[in-house]
């Protein structure tokens, strides 16, 4: 199996409300995210993509569009935290996203696995699929999903 990795970073803000510790307060955190799709190469010759799976900056491309663009700079919120929906409708344009889960890390990739898994799928009729997404929350501590299929 040929797989492709493309990294990028955005900042997002959370809140885990029933932690035990420091994470149940606001914060925020410089998240990495890496996507791992596999294909079959294209072979076509005159394409701009001649050799490759997908050429990289499509990848970034389709990756900001329907994910990173979404939560940069965002606080993403559980839809069930109703203090902070409700704190952050005080501010005047403020960027938030609401997930139907607590936003911990392993729950933010587990989301973006979704998101990205349709953005992807079959792009080029290749065969081409989402396959591994890792989400760091810092550089010490991530959570990754596969797709098994």
């Amino acid at each position: 199996m040929l797989t492709i990795t493309r990294k990028l970073e955005f900042d997002a803000g959370h809140r885990i409300p029933d932690h035990k510790s420091q994470c149940r307060n606001l914060h925020g955190h410089r998240y990495t995210l890496e996507i791992t799709l596999v294909g079959q190469v294209i072979e076509q010759e005159g394409s701009s993509d001649n050799g490759m799976i997908m050429d990289f900056s499509d990848v970034k491309s389709l990756a900001k569009i329907h994910l990173v663009d979404i939560w940069d700079h965002a606080f993403i919120v559980y839809e069930k935290d109703q203090a902070v929906r409700d704190f952050l409708a005080t501010i005047p344009d403020h960027k938030t996203v609401i997930i139907e889960h607590i936003p911990t890390v392993e729950n933010l990739a587990r989301t973006a696995f979704a998101i990205l898994r349709s953005a992807f799928k079959d792009h080029y009729g290749t065969g081409l699929r989402l396959h591994k997404l890792v989400l760091h929350e810092t550089p010490n501590c991530w959570a990754e999903i596969t797709d098994d299929a």
